[in-house]
């Protein structure tokens, strides 16, 4: 189903290009109203700049960052004052899972290129009775819903690009960089394999390409 021209398209891109902005750092406000006040240990699942982590650190006793990339957690290392208690570990988020059990486990724009069900398992297992499981992802549009949301999104993410470079052209921020695989589960894909896991958990399409995941262990 296409919405735009490939003319149309393709002056989006260029003006995403000169004005971009974290899709992905929009919703770590709307992450942390998900989560207690303070919490013990917290695990952020695919780390990226660490930007998240270090917003949970002000929360929690100590937070796990794991990310597949070495290049980006060093930065992240970096970027992270030495007071905050965060720790960049470079790891298959499923095949070398932190050990543990985690008050809050967080997964922004990862799980996609995880095995799906396996990586939801390894978060219930992992994640502490009464913890939260936060989980931001990006689904294949199918839906007539899906595709109304990818237009409503096209000149929102237009005005939020020009707002937040106050319409100037901008570099691209260093969190945006990574490659990106696109994803390959519709969101009813995703609904149905998550409640064969995660029973009770809540899932809303999003603005933005997104999906949010919510799950409270029991």
């Amino acid at each position: 189903m296409k919405i735009l021209s490939p003319r149309v398209l393709r002056a989006l891109e260029r003006f995403n290009a000169a004005h971009p902005w974290d899709h992905n750092a929009h919703y770590h406000r709307w992450i942390l109203r998900q989560l207690p006040r303070r919490f013990n240990r917290a695990l952020d699942v695919g780390s990226g700049s660490g930007d998240l982590a270090r917003l949970l650190a002000r929360r929690a006793a100590t937070v796990e960052a794991v990310d597949s990339d070495p290049v980006i957690s060093a930065q992240a290392q970096k970027l992270t004052p030495a007071a905050l208690p965060v720790t960049f570990t470079v790891a298959d988020a499923v095949a070398e899972f932190p050990a543990g059990s985690y008050d809050v486990i967080t997964c922004v724009a990862t799980i996609h290129h995880l095995p799906f069900a396996q990586a939801l398992s390894c978060f219930r297992r992992h994640l502490a009775p009464g913890g939260t499981l936060v989980v931001v992802g990006l689904s294949r549009a199918q839906t007539p819903v899906d595709h109304l949301l990818g237009v409503v999104a096209i000149p929102a993410n237009a005005a939020m690009g020009w707002l937040k470079n106050k319409g100037r052209p901008s570099p691209r921020p260093v969190s945006m960089t990574a490659l990106t695989r696109s994803a390959d589960m519709t969101f009813d894909d995703i609904v149905r394999e998550t409640r064969n896991v995660l029973p009770g958990a809540r899932l809303r399409r999003r603005l933005f390409w997104r999906y949010t995941l919510v799950w409270n262990h029991p």
